[in-house]
């Protein structure tokens, strides 16, 4: 058991990232990400936009996953090194499960650009949360693939934007809790 998530405020203050390349099997099942992914739905949404949306590469879709993230380095920065190609290969094939979050700004008079921006994040938070709720652990990243316009034309399309690659699966070792910032520094009364 990762941690107690036996209360909802229990469920939060236990909630920790975990790293992709320690995530191991097993990940959710097709019903338990269904699951994660409609409470990641359940985000903030002025407007109702939903400037957000989900792609799921799954164990299969992989290799190919990995074909594409080396064809477009190769296309934007040359050969890859050694440990550059050994770190492109975990990119790809790290933890059970893998969801692309694409931010997908919408038109619109009312909503500005901030405000979606801000709910994309929230559904990806919601998303751990859902992951940590059934007892897997999640962990989003980014990195240069998030920013090659090869890797965004093979999930979306502009002007949405990869929000980040979120891996989700059982935690292989202990999750590491990380310095947290006084309140002190970051709360205060007006």
């Amino acid at each position: 058991m990762l941690n107690d998530r036996t209360t909802p405020l229990s469920l939060l203050e236990t909630r920790r990232s975990g790293r992709p390349r320690d995530l191991i099997e097993p990940g959710p099942s097709p019903d338990e990400l269904q699951r994660i992914l409609t409470i990641a739905a359940r985000t903030p949404d002025h407007g109702k936009l939903t400037p957000w949306r989900f792609v799921h590469v799954p164990r299969e879709r992989r290799e190919a996953f990995s074909d594409l993230l080396f064809a477009a380095y190769r296309a934007e920065t040359g050969e890859p090194t050694e440990a550059t190609a050994e770190a492109i290969g975990r990119l790809a094939f790290q933890a059970p499960d893998l969801v692309v979050a694409l931010y997908s700004p919408r038109e619109s008079a009312k909503i500005p650009d901030w405000e979606q921006l801000l709910s994309c994040g929230a559904a990806v938070m919601n998303l751990e949360h859902g992951a940590h709720a059934l007892g897997y652990a999640a962990g989003w990243i980014t990195g240069w693939a998030a920013y090659s316009p090869m890797v965004l034309d093979a999930f979306g399309q502009a002007p949405e934007r990869i929000a980040g690659f979120i891996y989700i699966g059982t935690p292989g070792m202990a999750l590491e809790e990380r310095a947290r910032p006084e309140l002190e520094a970051v709360v205060s009364r007006w």
